[in-house]
């Protein structure tokens, strides 16, 4: 995959060239040594990175150790507020203006950075974004697409909706399959990304009447977006490696993140609790402790922390509230992976065309 050429500013560096990335370092749940030790991991593993970092600078500077490579690789920007954690979306678009949140999603509008990374309140970051970036175009629903591990070679499939909103009709869930297999084929290489519309099973006359709609308006999209429609999957296949995108409605996307990662959570505490039960199972897992670090890794949700925003004119990843330093190291890869594909304009470049080609064939409203 080959960077885009994108003209002004820092931003625009090709493959090479330094990646800018905006951090909102004000917004998670962990305070701000978090976010710097996971800015300083990432910059330990890619050092072509450059920081926008936004927020109280005084607290900023001094959480950034000096005469280090990550402060000389940080550009400090104060933000005189904070976006709340519990703050209403419609608070946000009042009072917002100023805050770490808001400069940040700036600095993607302005081209100086390619990607925006916040921490903080979901609904308050989709709002400001929809409204400083404005929708791509041709959508209609901006869509929230996470990493759902998987028996794929990459690790991981695509989900979406993972909660940007509760609805969805037929219309959304063709743009959801595109924009996801758009995000599939820059973050993993995939040359032609299976798509599965997830249903309560996968005979046809399954479901609602709008999702039977969606099959068939993506099934004669699939030829001109480049992917290949597999038809409905069931939540059992959400894991395997079958499918490579999972299209659903944001409020079924979101129930099954949230289950996915306290499922997640809970078969690492057996685990623990299994090999530290007696003398004999702590033994048992000194001989099993590769093994266990491999199943850790792959089932630990922190390694696929980042939520991608996909249908605004820009980049925006909505990293876990509580992530720790691991997982925004994770949110600052997967932002440095996008950026530097030109994510957002081949995103646009796949949505807009086939967008205006179904209308003009009867398959969408004009």
């Amino acid at each position: 995959m080959s960077a885009v050429s994108v003209p002004g500013g820092p931003a625009a560096a090709g493959r090479g060239g330094d990646i800018v990335l905006s951090i909102d370092a004000m917004s998670g749940e962990r305070g701000l040594g978090e976010v710097v030790r996971g800015m300083g991991k990432s910059l330990s593993e890619n050092g072509r990175l450059r920081y926008i970092l936004h927020g109280d600078a005084e607290a900023l500077r001094d959480a950034i150790r000096p005469r280090s490579l990550l402060l000389e690789r940080t550009e400090v920007r104060h933000a005189a507020s904070v976006v709340a954690m519990d703050e209403k979306p419609s608070r946000a678009l009042r009072t917002g203006q100023g805050s770490s949140m808001w400069n940040a999603l700036e600095t993607v509008k302005s081209g100086e950075s390619r990607v925006t990374i916040s921490c903080g309140n979901t609904g308050a970051l989709m709002a400001l974004a929809m409204l400083l970036l404005r929708k791509a175009p041709g959508v209609n629903r901006p869509a929230i697409a996470v990493l759902w591990p998987s028996l794929n070679p990459s690790g991981y499939n695509v989900l979406l909706d993972a909660g940007a909103d509760i609805r969805a009709d037929a219309e959304d869930l063709l743009r959801f399959a595109q924009m996801g297999a758009s995000y599939a084929r820059n973050a993993f290489g995939l040359r032609r990304p299976r798509v599965g519309l997830l249903n309560v099973g996968v005979e046809e006359h399954k479901g609602r009447p709008e999702l039977h709609e969606a099959a068939a308006l993506i099934g004669e999209a699939a030829p001109v977006g480049d992917f290949e429609y597999i038809g409905y999957v069931e939540g059992s296949d959400m894991a395997s490696g079958r499918v490579d995108v999972i299209v659903t409605d944001g409020f079924t996307g979101n129930i099954a993140l949230k289950t996915g990662e306290g499922t997640a959570g809970m078969i690492r505490g057996l685990l623990r609790e299994a090999f530290s039960y007696s003398p004999l199972s702590r033994i048992g897992a000194l001989f099993a402790y590769t093994s266990l670090q491999r199943l850790s890794r792959r089932i630990d949700p922190r390694r696929a922390n980042g939520g991608v925003f996909l249908g605004l004119n820009g980049s925006v990843i909505k990293s876990h509230g509580s992530a720790d330093a691991t997982g925004i190291s994770a949110a600052i890869r997967l932002g440095a992976t996008l950026a530097e594909n030109g994510f957002a304009e081949r995103l646009a470049a796949r949505v807009a065309p086939t967008a205006a080609a179904g209308k003009a064939h009867g398959m969408l409203p004009t």
